[in-house]
């Protein structure tokens, strides 16, 4: 295999990853209420409550909080639907550095400048909408993690941009 259809591989896979856990990321924001009730119950059945009783509370009052509002008020509960439809179109983007890497690049450098304002959004929002601060680091985790494969995949378009060749796939045959 040549160097530059292994650094394509490479991109592939790690791209391959990134959209496979954007999808997830996403698609786990659509049934909120079911997957913390889920979630609370498989926490009591595994006695977290025991081990780590501040986690319990947190799980306990966001499921609540989710209940009630799905209750009493389901219309809230659509800008999670619309944050994981925001995932999903996020998703596609990346079809673009899989098809053409070097003149995509700058999806992936957006995708990074993302990741990174993960941090501002969560230590700004977190304290505003009373998020305990451990959970802020949970969140702000995500863009850390999610920087880690566009970096990778960044310094591997770079050193396919200076093989200089091309690397869209090719064009389907017409007819």
């Amino acid at each position: 295999m040549s160097d530059r259809a292994a650094l394509l591989k490479g991109i592939r896979v790690w791209l391959v990853i990134f959209v496979v856990c954007l999808v997830l990321s996403g698609a786990t924001a659509f049934p909120l209420v079911h997957e913390l009730r889920w979630t609370e119950s498989a926490l009591r059945a595994l006695s977290v409550p025991d081990l780590l009783p501040r986690l319990m509370e947190w799980i306990s009052r966001v499921r609540d909080g989710l209940d009630t509002v799905d209750a009493e008020y389901p219309f809230v509960l659509y800008g999670t639907d619309w944050l994981a439809f925001a995932h999903l179109v996020i998703a596609v983007a990346f079809y673009g550095p899989y098809r053409d890497p070097v003149r995509n690049i700058w999806v992936i450098e957006f995708g990074m400048i993302a990741c990174a304002g993960i941090i501002p959004l969560a230590l700004v929002c977190g304290p505003v909408r009373g998020i305990p601060f451990w959970w802020t680091l949970i969140d702000m985790s995500f863009g850390i993690l999610g920087v880690v494969p566009l970096y990778v995949v960044r310094k591997k378009i770079k050193r396919l941009e200076a093989l200089g060749a091309p690397t869209a796939l090719p064009a389907p045959a017409v007819g």
